[in-house]
């Protein structure tokens, strides 16, 4: 089956879920700046604790697999050249991450909601994942097809959990940056 015509098209891939994400988070942004809109600044802001954290997931997860072996998380027909790879899989993290350290007030989410939500996250694609293999016969990441159930429940559970600490790191770095009284000025 072609993967364009695939159950769950794109959106089976995490790295276009965080895409898309992305693109929402910067266009409330975007819109936010143009228009002045306190409303928009805050749907942007909001985004932002779950498409940064995510982004950091994404880029820390291929790095560290394709460091292992590329063909864990692309097969060698679909494999991407150096500048699509960095612009999928590493600008979208940075870009999020200078916009929250540099342009953004400061996430007011505590470690027990970010892992929280990171889990929640985590096990709604899995579910997702599994969905789509139901009815494509395959997974969308290699590393799938190569690991048991109770091993894919463990690397899920393993990403929740590193989302919920990029969020916390992010946020120490922040009050690093910005001083931890920054919340108070905004």
């Amino acid at each position: 089956m072609d993967r364009n015509d695939a159950y769950g098209w794109h959106f089976q891939y995490l790295t276009i879920i965080g895409l898309t994400l992305a693109t929402a988070t910067f266009a409330a942004g975007s819109l936010a700046d143009i228009t002045s809109s306190r409303r928009l600044f805050s749907v942007k802001n909001t985004l932002s604790v779950i498409a940064t954290p995510l982004e950091v997931l994404i880029s820390t997860l291929y790095g560290s697999l394709v460091s292992i072996d590329k063909e864990l998380v692309i097969p060698k027909e679909f494999q991407l050249g150096l500048l699509p790879d960095i612009g999928f899989h590493a600008v979208p993290a940075l870009v999020l991450t200078l916009d929250f350290l540099l342009l953004s007030p400061p996430w007011t989410i505590r470690f027990r909601e970010s892992l929280m939500l990171s889990t929640a996250l985590a096990f709604a694609y899995w579910f997702w994942v599994e969905t789509c293999f139901r009815h494509n016969g395959w997974y969308p990441y290699p590393i799938f097809e190569a690991l048991t159930t109770p091993w894919r429940i463990g690397l899920f559970c393993f990403s929740g959990a590193l989302m919920a600490g990029s969020t916390e790191v992010l946020k120490l770095v922040y009050r690093k940056i910005n001083g931890p009284d920054q919340a108070e000025k905004l």
